[in-house]
């Protein structure tokens, strides 16, 4: 059942193959000693569940475990990196380690996270999540906790399964193909086991559903697309903004937009290829050799609308054919365009280029993880385990489909149709008052390859066992482990040319620059576990435990800091009777920094905000405000006319990097809770409530877009247009905005955004679990319960920011949604060969972040305060129904899945996803970060997709 409690740490859930009583798999203590108790909860994903769920990758298989909050996966389109990540508690997905079966494997970045693509879901018998700090166990970076995927141990035989997936719509085919083969030999001293695998998806477009065909505004309900960037060209200047008129003869007042949606994608293609292989054998009965070896090949793809010309100024000779006499006389008389008798300089231009088609970054990742080690058996309570990993992992990210605006400008200088007065590259000119042709298409169109590497090499030794007594009041010895780790990881982020200057590449955003940096850390390490009371009155069971790590970290980088850090826990469990049991811990935890967060280079980047201060005609009632938005680069004419516009599509510049300077961060965690387990009145009954709480200071953070504003803007009558709050935000010298293509001789930073150690991050809830079994004779009944409920949230920049809640709230400040409330509920019905489940998932009513009780203090005025409500017009199939774009009602999604025998051998497994097809909530198309939110919805938290079907044929001997 999904989310089985782990009520006693040291024992696998109910449903965990552990068919081997030697392979003992302990999330969260280093001690393998299954008769004792820890006191971190830990909730399971087990083999049965993972079988009724259908899935084709294991983002898929956790993401809807109440408490984890939709990271980078199969939904997030714009702003994929080509990886499946998880984020536990909504602190990010730096703050988790991923483990196979309790070590560390490669991560597929330079912030350090793992790629979930690769986790070989076949072979995988459960999923364990321990709540909180676990940094003391597994080293820096589970401040938020760990999730642990566990294969299953001595695999003997065949197994082969075979998946199909559709939609309802016939669309977003996947097919998923296993094969597992194992044995044993040498009478069970050892075992082997090989697994191929096969996944592949297609994508599924916005426009091919009704919530996606069309881009409506946050803020008007009307389905017009994104502002500017469009088709026929816009310009933009301190004199106005126009448009060509469809005619090509003359520039008019802007009029239409260009919708976006039909060219993205709600869930991204995917296709991969993995090999897993793990041995084992038993020289002697004191030495084990043990191995595993993993390979994936994966490519993603994400698929967004076609690049332009994004607000770049250009230099445009009055012999270029395709500018008119009459179109160069009313250029000229527009203010802030520059003419001279052979040049017109536009500002800023903006134009869709359609002709190419749609920009696509295709991202192919090829890893390796390889473990060997060896056990030890000292004596029968006592033994040393000893391994090393080596892991590599590249990501080859290749850019299609985008203008080259070094070439827009080669194009334009130009006498006559057929020739460029520089003919580099065969050059062709360019028309960029009319239709593009495809020759002219074609010259501007390039493509870029980023190349992202990483490697992890690690060495671990730990000795586990008892002292060889006990406490007088119990019967179990005093259990122990101690050890050493080292541990090195480097990063390389390799770009190619154009990838390397600034708005070369229209609507790639900034520069990508090289990256290399690494680190190695030596750490030691012990736990200790200690049955104080055992089978006493009001004694059941009465246990401590502690533990301490120092780590110390040397950076590979001249000049860098060395730092250290000591981490410990402190914890008990406390069971007056049997069927009832209290246990708590507390914990500092660290993370030390990523190599990406010290290593960085300072670029500009995109961010989100649809909102700016400077827009509009506030400037021109405010004396204070426009000389800050003058002191911040606006021309004085647009300050005066009230003509900036918010950022175009809804995302600024932003500048930042990294910061050699960084220390780790540290966190002050604790659980408590209660395990019921009512043996005589309830059988087969089980409950686990618990309260987590999480405090992260020194944090390594950046300021969100509407903190840097709030610096500035947030008491504009004593705000200053000196001071470094408000200086250090850069416009476009052309037309105001906090956007446009950023480029060497026109730097455009928009918002600065440096990492510091000055953030905190605070969250608190509580975790329920509730398990229940009945037998029927003729029916079997499971009933199986989890949920969650968040306190809070917390991010606050630094001690002089806004301490910002994000629980309930969607906005651009608050990235993917994080209910106050949510919970999963399985009921399952199982006949002799027969399996029939129903899978209820819960999400809680959310709002808009400027329907907060604060919201002054959160950046938002009572004008701006509130979004859209009303009746969606446009040229969209949701035009005529009404929608508050400020709240989302609660949500709940059921599957149905039916599980049959055919024989001993044979089982299929059929699946409705969706079952009711609900339908996603809309909040338009800028309300939230473009990961998340995305085709006027949140399609990693809601369904986007519809009702779809899957059946997995299984043999297995």
């Amino acid at each position: 059942m999904v989310a089985t409690p782990a009520f006693a740490q040291g024992t696998p859930p109910a449903d965990a193959a552990a068919s081997d009583s030697d392979v003992i798999v302990v999330t969260g203590s280093l001690i393998r000693n299954p008769n004792l108790t820890a006191s971190s909860p830990v909730a399971s994903v087990g083999e049965n569940e993972i079988s009724l769920r259908q899935t084709t990758n294991a983002e898929q298989l956790i993401r809807n475990i109440p408490g984890v909050v939709p990271s980078l996966g199969a939904n997030v389109n714009n702003g994929n990196n080509g990886t499946s990540q998880v984020d536990l508690r909504g602190l990010g997905e730096q703050r988790n380690i991923v483990l196979l079966d309790g070590k560390r494997i490669i991560p597929a970045d330079s912030d350090g996270a793992v790629d979930l693509n690769n986790i070989p879901v076949a072979l995988v018998s459960r999923v364990d999540v321990l709540t909180g700090g676990a940094s003391t166990t597994y080293g820096a970076d589970a401040i938020s906790g760990v999730v642990n995927f566990v294969t299953r141990a001595d695999f003997s035989g065949m197994d082969l399964q075979v998946q199909n997936g559709i939609t309802e719509k016939g669309d977003g085919h996947n097919i998923r193909v296993d094969m597992t083969v194992g044995a044993n030999f040498d009478d069970g001293r050892g075992n082997a086991v090989l697994s191929l695998g096969y996944q592949q998806s297609d994508p599924i477009y916005q426009g091919d559903r009704d919530s996606g065909i069309f881009g409506i505004s946050t803020t008007t309900g009307v389905a017009s697309g994104s502002s500017f960037t469009s088709t026929p060209t816009a310009i933009s200047a301190s004199g106005g903004d126009f448009q060509i008129n469809p005619a090509g003869t003359a520039f008019v007042p802007f009029y239409q937009g260009f919708n976006f949606n039909p060219y993205n994608i709600y869930s991204t293609p995917f296709e991969r290829f993995n090999m897993y292989g793990a041995a084992r054998y038993e020289v002697s009965d004191s030495i084990e050799v043990y191995s595993r070896g993993m390979f994936s090949k994966n490519k993603v793809s994400t698929i967004v609308a076609p690049s332009g010309i994004f607000g770049v100024g250009y230099d445009i000779p009055r012999t270029n054919p395709y500018l008119t006499p009459a179109l160069q006389t009313q250029l000229c008389t527009i203010g802030g365009i520059t003419c001279t008798p052979t040049t017109i300089t536009i500002p800023a231009v903006y134009r869709r280029t359609v002709e190419i088609g749609p920009r696509v970054s295709e991202y192919v990742t090829q890893q390796f993880d390889i473990n060997v080690g060896a056990k030890f058996n000292i004596t029968d309570t006592l033994s040393f385990d000893l391994y090393g990993s080596h892991g590599e992992s590249e990501n080859q990210q290749t850019q299609s489909g985008y203008v080259l605006n070094s070439r827009v400008q080669q194009a334009l200088n130009a006498t006559n149709t057929t020739s460029c007065v520089n003919t580099a590259n065969s050059c062709v000119p360019l028309n960029l008052f009319g239709t593009i042709t495809p020759a002219q298409a074609a010259f501007l169109n390039g493509s870029s390859t980023i190349t992202n590497k990483t490697e992890l090499s690690q060495v671990h030794g730990v000795l586990s066992g008892d002292f060889g007594f006990t406490s007088p009041a119990a019967s179990d010895p005093i259990a122990f482990a101690a050890g050493a780790e080292y541990r090195n990881y480097v990063a390389k982020r390799i770009p190619d040319i154009l990838a390397l200057v600034p708005g070369e590449l229209g609507g790639a955003g900034g520069a990508v620059l090289p990256l290399s940096g690494g680190y190695d850390v030596r750490e030691a390490f012990g736990e200790i576990i200690a049955p104080l009371v055992s089978d006493k009155p009001f004694f059941h069971e009465l246990t401590a435990e502690a533990g301490v790590r120092y780590s110390k970290y040397k950076v590979d980088a001249a000049g860098s800091p060395k730092f250290s850090a000591t981490t410990w826990k402190v914890g008990g469990t406390w069971a007056p009777v049997e069927d009832f049991k209290i246990r708590g811990n507390y914990q500092r935890a660290v993370r030390a920094p990523s190599i990406s967060e010290l290593f960085a280079p300072v670029v500009t980047s995109l961010t989100n905000l649809n909102r700016d201060p400077c827009a509009g005609a506030a400037p021109t009632t405010n004396a204070n405000l426009a000389a800050i938005c003058r002191a911040q680069g606006a021309p004085a004419a647009s300050v005066a006319a009230g003509s900036i516009q918010t950022p175009s599509a809804g995302q600024a510049n932003y500048t930042g990097g990294g910061n050699p300077n960084l220390q780790p961060e540290k966190a002050n965690t604790y659980t408590i809770g209660v395990v019921l387990q009512p043996r005589e009145f309830l059988p087969n009954f089980t409950m686990t409530v618990d309260y987590y709480n999480i405090d992260i200071k020194n944090a390594i953070t950046r300021a969100t877009p509407d903190d840097v504003l709030n610096a500035c803007f947030g008491n504009i009558t004593a705000a200053s247009a000196t001071s470094a709050a408000c200086t250090g935000i850069r416009r476009n010298v052309a037309n105001g905005r906090l956007s446009g293509t950023s480029t060497a001789a026109n730097p455009i930073p928009g918002l600065p955004s440096p990492r510091t150690n000055l953030g905190r991050l605070k969250t608190d809830g509580i975790d329920l679990a509730l398990n229940y079994t009945y037998d029927f004779d003729v029916v079997k009944l499971g009933l199986n319960f989890q949920g969650n409920w968040t306190h809070k949230n917390v991010f606050q920049a630094s001690s002089t920011a806004y301490a910002r809640d994000c629980v309930g709230y969607y906005s651009a400040n608050c990235e993917s949604i994080q209910p106050e409330y949510s919970f999963t509920q399985r009921t399952t019905l199982s006949f002799d060969s027969v399996d029939v489940s129903l899978f209820w998932r819960w999400i809680d009513k959310v709002e808009y972040e400027g329907s907060a009780s604060d919201f002054v203090a959160r950046g938002f005025t009572a004008a701006n305060r509130r979004i859209f409500s009303g009746t969606v017009t446009g040229p969209s199939p949701l035009a005529g129904n009404s929608y508050d774009f400020n709240r989302i009602k609660a949500y709940s999604l059921f599957d149905l899945t039916t599980r049959v025998n055919v024989t001993d051998n044979v089982e299929v497994t059929m699946a409705a996803i969706n079952l009711f097809n609900k339908k996603p909530p809309i909040v338009g198309s800028t309300t939230g970060s473009t990961a998340f939110n995305s085709g006027n919805t949140y399609p990693s938290t809601y369904d986007a997709i519809g009702r779809r079907y899957s059946v997995t044929a299984r043999l297995k001997f």
